[in-house]
C-alpha cells in the first residue's frame, strides 16, 4: 500500500525546481568568484604600485601577500581582524627575529631559541598565530644578521600597507554580502519543517499513524543537521553586515533579522520533535488503551496541516525592494487563527471527555501541548 499522496507532476515540479536552485547557486558562485578576482587583482596591482618604489630590491612580495589575505576574507570584519591579527603575529615575529640575531645570530641556537619561544610563549588562542610568529621570524632571522634595523622596519611597513590596501578594496569594491544565503536557509529550514507537519497531517487522515510513525521520527531529528548548517549561514550574514558600506544602500541591512527568525524556527522544530516522538512512541505501545482515538486523530492531522502552512508562511519570499510580501504574513495570520481554532475545539472536546480514551489522556496532553506552543513561538514571531 502506498503510505503517502503523490500529487500529479509534483516530482517534475520537484525536479524543475531543483534545476532551478542548481543552475541559480553556479551562477551565483560564478560571479562571486569573478568578484574576488577583480578585487584580488585592484589589491595586487594597488599594493605592488604603492610599495615597489621604496621596498628592497623592489620586490614587495610581504606586502602583496598581506593585501591578498585581507582582499579575500568572507567578510569586511573579518578583514579587518584578520589583517590586525596578521599584522601583530609578523610585528612579534620579526621582533622575536632581531632579539635571536643580536643574542644568538643566524645559527641552528637561534633557529631552536625562535621555534621554542614562540611555541611556549606564544598566543594561546590560535595556533595559526603562533605558526606565523616562528615562520617570520625564521624567515627574517638571515637578513636580520646583516641588516637588523632595515629588516624589521622595512617588513613591518609592508605589512601595514598591504594590510590597508587589502581591507580597503575588499571594504569598497562590493563589500561581500550573504544575505541571500541566509534567506535560503531559514526559508529552506521553514519549508522542511511545514513539509514534515503537512506530511505528518495527512498520514494520520490516511490512517498511517503505524506504518510512518518511525519516518515522521527520523526526518525530525534530521533537522538538526539542517539547523547546523543554516546557523552558518546566519552567522556568517550577520557578520557580514559589520562595517559593510554597501548596507548604506541595501534596504534589507536595516530591517532583517535572521538571528530572531532562526531562533523561532529552532524553537517550532523543538515542538515538530516532540510531536513526531510522541507520535511514534504511541503507535507502536503495546497497551490498547493509551492509544489515540481516531477521532482525536482526524481532527489533529487537520492541525497539523494547518500548522505546516503556518510555518511555510512564517518564512515566506519578499517582494521586490527589499519590503515586506503582505500576503505570506495575512496566509500565516490566517493559518494560525485557523489551527488555534481547531486547538481550541480539540481542548474543549478532550475537557468534556468526548476523545480522551482512559489510558490515553497523557498522550493528548502532550501533542496538545506541543501544538499549542508551536503556534504561541510563531504568533510572537510574526508579530515583530
Amino acid at each position: 500500500m502506498q503510505d503517502s499522496i503523490v500529487l500529479p507532476g509534483y516530482p517534475l515540479a520537484k525536479a524543475a525546481g531543483s534545476a532551478r536552485h542548481l543552475t541559480d547557486r553556479l551562477r551565483g558562485k560564478r560571479s562571486s568568484q569573478a568578484v574576488y578576482g577583480v578585487k584580488t587583482l585592484a589589491a595586487t596591482i594597488l599594493t605592488w604600485g604603492a610599495v615597489a618604489p621604496w621596498s628592497p630590491g623592489g620586490h614587495p612580495y610581504l606586502a602583496v601577500t598581506t593585501a591578498l589575505l585581507a582582499v579575500n576574507a568572507s567578510t569586511v570584519y573579518r578583514s579587518v581582524t584578520q589583517a590586525a591579527q596578521n599584522m601583530v603575529a609578523r610585528v612579534a615575529g620579526l621582533v622575536l627575529a632581531l632579539v635571536t640575531a643580536r643574542l644568538l645570530g643566524p645559527t641552528a641556537g637561534g633557529v631552536v631559541a625562535i621555534v621554542v619561544v614562540a611555541v611556549l610563549a606564544g598566543p594561546r588562542r590560535s595556533t595559526d598565530d603562533r605558526v606565523q610568529i616562528a615562520s617570520t621570524a625564521l624567515i627574517a632571522l638571515a637578513a636580520s644578521a646583516a641588516d637588523p634595523v632595515g629588516s624589521l622596519v622595512s617588513p613591518v611597513l609592508q605589512t601595514l600597507v598591504g594590510a590597508a590596501v587589502g581591507v580597503a578594496v575588499n571594504a569598497l569594491v562590493l563589500p561581500p554580502l550573504y544575505l541571500d544565503e541566509s534567506d535560503a536557509a531559514v526559508r529552506g529550514l521553514a519549508h522542511d519543517m511545514g513539509s514534515l507537519l503537512r506530511d505528518m497531517g495527512s498520514g494520520l487522515a490516511q490512517r498511517h499513524l503505524t506504518v510512518k510513525a518511525h519516518t515522521w521520527l527520523h526526518e525530525a531529528r534530521h533537522l538538526e543537521e539542517r539547523f547546523t548548517s543554516a546557523e552558518e549561514e546566519v552567522q556568517r550574514a550577520d557578520e557580514s553586515l559589520r562595517w559593510n558600506t554597501r548596507c548604506a544602500a541595501h534596504a534589507r541591512c536595516e530591517d532583517l533579522t535572521y538571528a530572531e527568525a532562526f531562533g523561532a524556527l529552532r524553537g517550532v522544530s523543538l515542538q515538530v520533535r516532540g510531536i513526531a516522538r510522541t507520535l511514534a512512541d504511541n503507535a507502536h505501545n503495546d497497551h490498547a488503551d493509551h492509544h489515540l482515538g481516531q477521532q482525536f486523530l482526524d481532527r489533529y492531522a487537520e492541525t497539523l496541516r494547518l500548522a505546516g502552512d503556518a510555518v511555510q508562511g512564517f518564512a515566506g519570499p519578499r517582494a521586490a525592494g527589499g519590503a515586506p510580501d503582505t500576503a505570506p504574513r495575512g496566509e500565516l495570520r490566517e493559518a494560525i487563527d485557523e489551527a488555534q481554532d481547531w486547538h481550541d475545539a480539540m481542548t474543549d472536546l478532550i475537557g468534556r471527555g468526548t476523545l480522551v480514551k482512559p489510558g490515553a489522556w497523557y498522550v493528548y496532553g502532550s501533542l496538545m501541548t506541543d501544538v499549542e506552543r508551536l503556534l504561541a513561538d510563531l504568533d510572537h514571531v510574526g508579530a515583530h
